[in-house]
């Protein structure tokens, strides 16, 4: 599957966590999750964008879902 906009990274990045079995033990387990599938969505897909901009798009993601998650962000 090829992602065209970012808007359709996060999307997909939902999605496939949602899709994931089981349910997640804490708001860490959660998170992991989401960094997993990032980092498949970003070896998948880093071609599609010009260099850097998706990895900058998850990194950015992945701060605030953490941020949303209330666990210690590690980007200060």
């Amino acid at each position: 599957m090829t992602i065209r906009t970012l808007a359709e990274v996060g999307v997909c990045l939902e999605e496939a966590v949602s899709a994931l079995p089981g349910e997640p033990a804490s708001a860490t387990d959660l998170f992991d999750r989401y960094e997993m599938i990032a980092i498949q969505i970003l070896d998948c897909e880093h071609l599609d964008f010009p260099t850097g901009q998706l990895e900058d798009y998850l990194k950015t993601y992945l701060h605030l879902k953490r941020l949303e998650l209330g666990l210690p962000d590690f980007m200060e």
